[in-house]
């Protein structure tokens, strides 16, 4: 027999059940348990398992959150909601209730091995239907499943066909299927090649340090983690000094953070999380003017794929936006969507009519 059963911390599920159901993750117990010790103001985090006879097969996180429609908007819906909150200041904002987290790549559903594929479906929905009862009950309106992979879209438009599906921001990874970083230029446009040796002769002048941990240094990573912030064109969570420090520590062996500075100052702070197979780049944290002087991104950039070169990682994945450069690069692309629904049928109806106003291809933004 199938059972829901939603926490508000990833402690009451355990590392052992929710392990068997993300065997392996990236971004598995140790990161959430992180993230949610990590502060982030305005957020309250839930955790979806679903049980058969007592034993866990699906477990997926979640949150509950007042959301603003123009966190998402196209500039044009941007530009009709700014006049209407002239008039009402809380006009388009929402309490949401979303499957996934706002700190991960994906919408974060595992299921344990011994799942069938047969009943997954079934599993999935139950675990919605779980998670919606919560959030319900916590006084949201608005229900999302937040960045549904596209590889995995006949699975969630049959578990969640109440859902409206928009555009996602894809994830980017490159395969680390060359020898040495010669070899990977050497496969790059000869435009691209060219700008990229003129770019990386500034690494002779930058001091580029691996670290475990920014004891004493989470103040100057914080500075730059909103100086880019403050630069994005969508903003949701707001991280702070702990999420990088938790992560750090949680992640002793599995995460690291590469400093990048210039004539001893901090330029640029790189989070990174790798399980010996793929790094996985979590936030690139630069001074705008100092670092883009530095090509610092691209810099990066490389100097990641090196470190994937040197120890054996055979994929790098590069996470969501500034698809134009990643392309350029030769990165891949993996598609998600948002999902959402409202409980009251009216607004549920028009926030469907308002769709392509929430969202636009990035990819083609990009090109």
């Amino acid at each position: 027999m199938l059972e829901v059963r939603v926490h508000n911390s990833i402690a009451a599920v355990g590392r052992a059940a929710w392990d068997a159901c993300h065997p392996g993750d990236l971004e598995g117990f140790d990161y959430l348990d992180a993230v949610e010790r990590a502060g982030l103001a305005g957020f309250e985090w839930r955790y979806a398992v679903v049980e058969l006879n007592g034993r866990p097969v699906a477990a997926a996180p979640g949150f509950i959150s007042d959301y603003s429609l123009d966190t998402t908007l196209t500039d044009l819906g941007r530009s009709a909601i700014a006049a209407v909150r002239r008039i009402a200041p809380r006009a388009f904002t929402l309490k949401l209730g979303s499957l996934g987290s706002p700190c991960t790549e994906t919408v974060g559903l595992g299921f344990a091995p011994e799942a069938p594929e047969g009943d997954r479906c079934e599993i999935l929905a139950r675990l919605i239907a779980g998670f919606e009862a919560d959030a319900i009950a916590a006084g949201c309106g608005l229900l999302a499943l937040k960045d549904t992979p596209g590889p995995d879209e006949e699975l969630w438009a049959a578990a969640a066909p109440g859902f409206k599906p928009v555009t996602g921001l894809p994830t980017a990874h490159l395969d680390i299927d060359f020898p040495t970083l010669d070899a990977y230029i050497a496969r790059l446009s000869p435009g691209t090649r060219k700008d990229m040796r003129r770019k990386l002769r500034v690494r002779d002048a930058l001091e580029v340090e691996v670290r475990q941990d920014i004891r004493g240094l989470e103040a100057d990573v914080h500075r730059l983690y909103a100086d880019t912030r403050a630069r994005a064109d969508m903003q949701f969570e707001d991280l702070t000094p702990a999420y990088f420090t938790g992560v750090l520590d949680r992640m002793a062996g599995r995460a690291l953070c590469v400093l990048y500075r210039r004539d001893g100052e901090l330029l640029a702070a790189n989070l990174l999380l790798h399980d010996g197979s793929t790094l996985l780049d979590k936030f690139f944290c630069m001074d705008g003017a100092k670092g883009r002087a530095a090509n610092l991104y691209f810099v990066s950039w490389f100097n990641n794929l090196q470190l994937c070169l040197d120890r054996g990682f055979r994929r790098y994945v590069s996470g969501q936006a500034g698809y134009a450069s990643k392309l350029r690069l030769g990165s891949s692309l993996t598609p998600t969507a948002m999902r959402f629904r409202h409980r009251n049928p009216l607004i549920n109806q028009a926030l469907r009519w308002a769709a392509p106003l929430l969202s636009e291809d990035p990819v083609a933004e990009a090109a």
